[in-house]
C-alpha cells in the first residue's frame, strides 16, 4: 500500500489550474487570436498565389497570367513563359518559404493553445516553443515576400498588388508581432523572474 500511495503522490497531475490574473490570461488569449488570424491569412494568400498586377501581367507563386480587358486570363504554370529571368526557381523558393511558414505557425498556434488551456509543468516550455515557431514563420514568410519582391522589382508598384499580397504582408506583421509578444509574456510572468524582482 505504502509503494503504490509513493507511486500515486509522484506521478504529475496531467492538467491542473494555475491563478493567473485575468490581464495574463486575456493577453495570451489575444495572441493565440491574432496568431489564428495570421495562419487563416498565410492559407488564403498562399493558396490563391496571385500577388502582383503589372503591364497586363499576372505574377503568382503558382500561375503567370496573361490579362487582357474584354476576355479572361490566360495562365500557365510555366513561369517561364513571363520573360522574367530566374522567377521559376525564385517562385519555388517563395511557394517553400511560405508554406513551411504556415506548417511552422500551426504547430507554434497549438502549443500556445495547449499551454493556455492545460496548466501544467511544461505549459511554460510549450508557450515558449510555441512561440519561437511562430517567430520562425515570421522569419520564413519575410524572406518568401521579400525574395518575391526582388525577383519582380522592375515590376512592382504600389497599386499593382493584390489583395491576396496584403493579405500575406499582415499575416508576416501579425507573425512577428505574436511571436515576440508570446515570448515577452512568458519571460515576464516567470515565477523566478518575479522572486528576483520581489527580493529587490
Amino acid at each position: 500500500m505504502t509503494a503504490i500511495g509513493v507511486q500515486q503522490v509522484a506521478r504529475p497531475l496531467p492538467c491542473r489550474n494555475h491563478r493567473r490574473s485575468f490581464f495574463e490570461v486575456f493577453i495570451r488569449g489575444l495572441i493565440v487570436l491574432c496568431a489564428a488570424i495570421a495562419v487563416l491569412l498565410s492559407s488564403i494568400s498562399v493558396c490563391d498565389g496571385r500577388w502582383l498586377l503589372a503591364h497586363g501581367k499576372l505574377f503568382g507563386l503558382w500561375h503567370f497570367c496573361i490579362v487582357n480587358n474584354f476576355s479572361d486570363p490566360a495562365c500557365t504554370t510555366d513561369l517561364d513563359l513571363a520573360g522574367v529571368e530566374g522567377l521559376r526557381l525564385g517562385m519555388i523558393f517563395c511557394r517553400s518559404a511560405l508554406s513551411f511558414a504556415v506548417v511552422s505557425a500551426i504547430f507554434g498556434l497549438e502549443l500556445m493553445m495547449v499551454s493556455l488551456i492545460c496548466e501544467d509543468v511544461l505549459s511554460r516550455r510549450k508557450w515558449f516553443l510555441g512561440s519561437v515557431l511562430v517567430v520562425v514563420s515570421f522569419l520564413l514568410s519575410s524572406g518568401g515576400v521579400f525574395a518575391f519582391l526582388v525577383i519582380l522589382r522592375n515590376y512592382v508598384t504600389f497599386t499593382g498588388f493584390t489583395l491576396t499580397y496584403w493579405c500575406q504582408f499582415t499575416a508576416v506583421f501579425l507573425f512577428f508581432l505574436n511571436g515576440i509578444s508570446g515570448l515577452h509574456i512568458n519571460n515576464i510572468t516567470d515565477p523566478w523572474n518575479r522572486q528576483s524582482l520581489g527580493k529587490v
